[in-house]
């Protein structure tokens, strides 16, 4: 079979994977930002920042409890059930008592640092509210452990119900239950912790039942040694990704208080939701892209990695001209009036993410080719970047010098996992398509930004939607329209019975002639 049909069928996989990633990670998105719009309209600013710094607190543990088996486990579970399947059953029970032992030792550290860690964050609920929380930890690693482990087999079924689904609606069940009786501000973080105490149960159920998980525990020391040395550098890469990520919030909070964090929490998981189509494309890109490399197909993996930025670009485009565009319209949306004032800093954020979006899946085809330690490396300077520009911004600018930091790391851990992905393989994301699909979008961000329309909700979505449907027009116009897009319309077309014949010859009449 040759390299294009290999690509052709590998595209469609993760297609076909992505929509049922995307279906759950929507779900999840929505249904935690229902959670968190209902916390921050119940309670007042400061207490939403209090829960804030204690979620990020209590993930930055579970990152280090994970020790990247999240990432590392899936990759050698896929690489065994092609040539030492037996191995298996040892491989997966060793890498959970790995993570299951760290996240007690976690647990327990958590509990003892909550009183000292409180103060230096200028917070007087963060001691209790770490304590409250912290013994979800060991659930959320078992889940995230037994997800990576059904990803390894290449299903996303467990993920879209146990990681996706299950924990924010029971954690928005329950709070809400809670509220509606009465419930203080401390019965949120008891219902995070039943949310997930449930949601992992449920999922050690369903894996003995699939027979992923076996029933008497194997630990290979071998393995163990294997399995940390390649996934310690993907842990501190992960850490690593907190501290981009989270370091304005800590900040913040070190040389403000909760108040000001609750305010930039306004903005900051809005901009979060713009890799949403990149992260849900992902999760099955990472096996299909190893096992490219590993056949010593790059011409494949080229062609992978390209066609589906391609795709995520264009997917996530209308969401970043809607929040980069009418900023207030997006916050008050989701948080109401009183975060309004995050409006600049939500316009910096989103043009760091959508960098990261634009560049495509180059961290899991580092870890695909085999190179988790230049995703690491480039997170090191990234996350030095952080640091000093928060220090040397947020005294002087508030959230909006958060932001900038923030966008400034992203964008520095990008163009170096981007250049090093070239200088392995010869691979990057710039094919002439791309940029036929990338200048008009930016030249539309730019225009409508300078045109200085109201920014209200009334004109803010119908003109976001008509310059959308201006930018599909005019990369149709330019022929970036390739083989595969027709061939993954047929996929669908096969998989829904929808009849597509008319959208597929439109699209056909617009092919590249690359």
């Amino acid at each position: 079979m040759s390299s294009l049909d290999e690509t052709g069928k590998a595209l469609q996989k993760v297609a076909r994977g992505m929509g049922i990633v995307l279906a759950g990670t929507v779900i999840s998105m929505l249904l935690t930002f229902l959670s968190r719009a209902i916390i921050a309209r119940h309670f007042d600013r400061y207490q939403y920042g209090s829960f804030t710094l204690t979620l990020t607190v209590l993930s930055i543990a579970v990152t280090i409890s994970l020790l990247g088996l999240q990432s590392g486990l899936p990759r050698e579970i896929s690489r065994n059930l092609k040539g030492k399947r037996e191995e298996v059953p040892a491989l997966i029970t060793t890498g959970l008592l790995m993570a299951v032992t760290a996240s007690l030792i976690m647990t327990a550290v958590t509990l003892y640092m909550a009183p000292h860690i409180a103060p230096l964050l200028n917070d007087r609920y963060l001691g209790e509210t770490l304590r409250l929380a912290a013994p979800a930890l060991p659930f959320m690693v078992m889940t995230a452990l037994l997800v990576a482990v059904s990803r390894g087999y290449g299903r996303v079924r467990e993920n879209l119900y146990y990681r996706n689904v299950l924990p924010p609606l029971l954690f928005l069940i329950i709070l809400v239950t809670g509220l509606l009786t009465g419930a203080g501000f401390t019965f949120v973080f008891l219902a995070y912790v039943l949310s997930q105490v449930l949601s992992s149960a449920l999922l050690v159920r369903e894996s003995l039942s699939l027979g992923f998980l076996p029933r008497r525990p194997i630990l290979d020391w071998r393995i163990a040694r294997e399995l940390f040395l390649f996934s310690l550098p993907l842990m501190l890469t992960g850490i690593l990704d907190y501290v981009m990520g989270w370091t304005d919030s800590l900040m913040l909070g070190y040389y403000f208080d909760p108040d000001t964090v609750g305010l930039y929490n306004g903005a900051a998981p809005i901009a979060r939701l713009l890799p949403l189509f990149l992260n849900s494309m992902g999760f099955l890109y990472m096996p299909i892209a190893t096992a490219f490399f590993t056949n010593g197909d790059i011409d494949g993996l080229r062609k992978l990695y390209r066609t589906t930025t391609r795709w995520v670009f264009i997917l996530t485009f209308p969401v970043f001209l809607f929040v980069f565009a009418f900023p207030e319209s997006a916050i008050n949306l989701f948080f109401g009036s009183k975060y309004t004032d995050a409006a600049t800093a939500l316009r910096i954020l989103s043009a760091g993410f959508m960098f990261h979006v634009m560049m495509g899946l180059n961290g899991m085809s580092l870890i695909a080719v085999g190179e988790p330690r230049a995703n690491m490396t480039g997170n090191i300077f990234a996350s030095a970047a952080n640091v000093a520009l928060n220090v040397l911004l947020i005294l002087v600018y508030g959230i909006e010098g958060a932001a900038v930091a923030t966008s400034v790391s992203y964008v520095t851990a990008n163009l170096y996992r981007t250049w090093w992905l070239h200088r392995k393989t010869g691979i990057h994301p710039f094919g002439r398509n791309y940029i036929k699909v990338l200048a008009p979008g930016l030249g539309l961000t730019v225009a409508m930004t300078a045109m200085g329309v109201r920014d209200n909700l009334l004109t803010a979505i119908p003109v976001t939607v008509a310059g959308y449907l201006v930018y599909l027009a005019t990369i149709l116009g330019l022929r970036t329209v390739e083989v595969e897009d027709i061939e993954l319309l047929d996929a669908i077309e096969s998989k829904t019975g929808v009849k597509l014949g008319p959208v597929k010859r439109l699209l056909s009449r617009f092919l590249s002639d690359e």
